[in-house]
């Protein structure tokens, strides 16, 4: 992508609910993130910390947590889009979230987004984003969820 999609306003934004908001460019996952998201979790299962076991374990390669593979949606997602003018975004879930593919060590991933739905909460207006993490090469995407975010102008 050659540059995130900006909104000017929330207004804006709200305008673009139902349309595919782009894709950003594409992130190695690297063992060394593996074992730091390992470390902020504590999750050290040998199929993402210990590389020459995982070699000969099910998936050929260390693989990336699942949760790391979601975290990574605000790293990828500043390359699709933002929204000028806001005077907070926070996190206020998801909907849906699946892995139907895990992310060997040293894939190349990038995310695709949908503004799937807009509407007006008390707090400001609440958006539900689609968002589609593929890998490179795969038929299967690596996550596939909805995040739900609060933004007040």
């Amino acid at each position: 992508m050659s540059g995130a999609r900006v909104f000017a306003t929330l207004s804006d934004f709200v305008a673009a609910e139902g349309e595919q908001l782009g894709h950003s460019e594409w992130h190695t996952v690297t063992q060394e993130q593996v074992n730091l998201f390992a470390d902020a979790t504590g999750d050290h299962q040998w199929i993402h910390v210990d590389p020459q076991r995982a070699a000969d374990g099910p998936f050929g390669a260390p693989i990336a947590h699942g949760y790391l593979t979601l975290s990574l949606i605000p790293l990828l997602g500043k390359d699709i889009y933002r929204v000028d003018g806001l005077a907070m975004g926070i996190n206020y879930g998801l909907n849906k979230v699946r892995f139907p593919q895990p992310v060997t060590v040293g894939s190349k991933v990038r995310a695709h987004a949908e503004l799937a739905e807009v509407k007006q909460v008390t707090q400001g207006m609440q958006a539900v984003v689609r968002w589609t993490i593929e890998i490179d090469g795969e038929p299967k995407p690596a996550c596939v969820a909805e995040t739900v975010a609060i933004l007040v102008a």
